[in-house]
């Protein structure tokens, strides 16, 4: 506990309620266009385009309006999240880009949420389904869920530290069906990504491979960090906010002290106005781009964390998560729709470097996930909320 950003504001309630208010209105200004179709991943020019529904970013999209319905109860948010779950059932009755580890991402914000808040059946019904999927990217040599490509492919036997946040889903069917199927390859798939992504020094690796004969651990690789052997700003905070589920739903006393670490880690490499650069092993005064959605998903953890925790302690993080979140909100919110159509500037998708392999786009731009982390830590602050994941 020993990073506390001690002189930093933190966001007062009258903030919270501004900004949940904006994001409010601003979804429902861009409802008109955004129901039969969906946000693009990024933004271009700070506005998003419309798109069909197969990305895995999707699920964000939708996230947005169910947390906008809970704030507001405007109807017109429930009429077009329904539209959005029909959307979903389609999708994976269709297998449209469904081969893929990304099913908690698309339909726990969703067609969970849908279920969870109106008792929307087909929701449940696609949600399901979306399970069965991803339990069908199970491997049991190396006991992990591969994240994309062909099964039977040894250059993609990996998993990537992403997944973490696609594990609820397994969790939700299992106590939704009474099959214990689902849980049972969660928590295996945790146990392997726990024990290998996280390095000594309690930074993460985004992607790590396994030897497809004996399921050994082979590699740590990165796809979207600067180099393999840094810290790729989003893969910790998903590092973060993963651990915390780790905890909710396995009860692992050991992963309250990998919470710690690797939040720590993230904390310790913050710049000081508190937005991380698109890759940790970058701070002050480096001419690199920022990823804000990465703060938000680390205060989504904290936050979530903090109900396990002892009081000092968990008033500790609930303090840090505020005052990221209130970095964000001064630094990076929307709050002139004339600007943007999304609800979060200076965030980076992909940002291709000499020593990796990403496509390069959505850098300093909104993105979706970034969008909805934002609205779920500020809903967070604002009630006992009952999460979606």
């Amino acid at each position: 506990m020993s990073i506390t950003f001690e002189g930093y504001p933190e966001l007062t309630r009258e903030e919270i309620d501004k900004a949940l208010t904006f994001c409010k209105e601003q979804i429902l200004h861009v409802l008109p266009e955004f129901t039969e179709k969906f946000q693009q991943a990024y933004s271009v020019d700070n506005f998003y385009p419309p798109v069909e529904n197969d990305d895995w970013t999707c699920g964000f999209w939708t996230g947005e309006i169910w947390l906008a319905y809970e704030y507001c109860g405007d109807e017109r948010l429930k009429k077009a999240g329904e539209v959005q779950v029909k959307s979903f059932l389609n999708r994976i009755d269709k297998k449209i880009v469904v081969d893929h580890h990304d099913m908690g991402f698309l339909y726990s914000p969703s067609c969970v949420a849908a279920y969870k808040l109106t008792g929307n059946t087909e929701g449940r019904e696609a949600a399901l389904k979306a399970a069965d999927q991803l339990v069908s990217r199970y491997q049991p040599v190396g006991e992990f869920i591969q994240a994309w490509g062909p099964m039977n492919a040894p250059e993609n036997y990996r998993l990537i530290i992403d997944c973490l946040l696609n594990l609820p889903l397994l969790y939700w069917a299992s106590e939704e069906t009474g099959e214990q199927k689902y849980r049972d390859i969660a928590e295996k798939h945790i146990h392997t990504a726990v024990a290998n992504v996280i390095r000594e020094d309690y930074s993460t690796w985004h992607t790590f491979f396994f030897d497809p004969k004996t399921g050994a651990p082979d590699h740590g690789a990165t796809c979207q960090g600067y180099r393999d052997g840094s810290a790729w700003a989003r893969g910790q905070a998903w590092g973060v906010y993963g651990m915390a589920l780790a905890y909710k739903y396995t009860g692992r006393k050991e992963y309250i002290e990998l919470f710690r670490r690797v939040t720590e880690y993230f904390l310790e490499h913050l710049p000081k106005d508190l937005i991380p650069y698109w890759d940790l092993e970058f701070t002050d005064g480096d001419d690199q781009p920022r990823d804000s959605s990465s703060a938000s998903i680390a205060a989504c953890g904290m936050l979530e964390m903090s109900k396990y925790l002892e009081p000092e302690e968990a008033r500790h993080y609930q303090t840090i998560a505020s005052r990221l979140m209130k970095a964000v909100y001064d630094n990076c919110a929307v709050k002139d729709m004339a600007v943007s159509n999304g609800l979060v500037l200076h965030s980076t998708y992909s940002n291709h470097s000499p020593y990796n392999t990403c496509n390069h786009y959505g850098v300093d731009e909104c993105n979706i996930w970034g969008d909805y982390f934002y609205m779920e830590a500020l809903t967070r602050m604002s009630k006992d909320w009952q999460l979606y994941w």
